[in-house]
């Protein structure tokens, strides 16, 4: 019985070499086991039963039959004859459905490790992302402290000017109000003087005329008497 499995078919070329040098490798088909008799009939001994993905050199034909020497395995070398349709020059579907195996346990481990590496590449990223949110969020707030402070200087520039401008103004005002503090010091120290001379003067005037009233007086009386 061929037992059929759907995989890969691996072609192994088969390579033409003189018989007395050279030996073809083939392979016991895909039947579980085949007889390796003594020589090329049925009536030969059953020397061994080869199983299935058994690896054979081809060393000699004789029409349905194939002289063969086992390569590999406890049986290694041992030689005899085998109904040439059991063999084949293609690889057995069981080594290949092995190689199959082998091979999807050890892309397995990688495609673990592609994982692993694709959860730390993914957190790392989020990581990364949330840093880049925090800075964007720090540098909008650096600008708009920016702005504000930009807006604060032109305003303090504009009010420093407005400052200067009017302290200039004030320290007129102030000059210019001593100024007429002491001019209205003078004023006040010219019109104290007036009005004391204004003064002097009436009394001196009413000294005077009271004297001559005296007199005058005192010469009528002595007329009388």
């Amino acid at each position: 019985m061929i037992k059929v499995q759907s995989i890969l078919v691996i072609v192994l070329g088969i390579f033409l070499m003189p018989k007395a040098g050279w030996a073809d490798r083939a392979y016991v088909t895909d039947s579980f086991e085949i007889t390796l008799r003594s020589g090329p009939s049925i009536q030969n001994r059953v020397l061994t039963m080869p199983t299935s993905a058994q690896a054979v050199e081809i060393l000699d034909t004789q029409d349905t039959w194939s002289h063969i020497r086992l390569v590999g395995g406890p049986q290694a070398d041992m030689e005899g004859w085998v109904l040439s349709r059991y063999l084949v020059s293609r690889l057995p579907w069981k080594l290949q459905s092995e190689s199959l195996e082998k091979n999807n346990a050890l892309l397995a481990e990688k495609l673990a490790v592609l994982e692993k590496e694709y959860r730390e590449t993914s957190n790392r990223e989020k990581e990364l992302v949330r840093d880049l949110q925090k800075e964007v969020t720090a540098l909008k707030k650096l600008k708009t402290d920016y702005e504000s402070l930009k807006s604060g200087a032109a305003n303090y520039v504009k009010l420093k000017a407005e400052y200067d401008k009017t302290s200039t103004a004030l320290g007129a005002i102030q000059k210019k109000a001593q100024e007429l503090t002491k001019e209205n010091d003078g004023l006040k120290f010219s019109q104290r003087n007036k009005w004391f001379a204004t003064g002097a003067a009436v009394l001196l005037i009413g000294l005077i005329t009271g004297l001559m009233l005296g007199r005058r007086e005192k010469k009528r009386k002595s007329l009388y008497y």
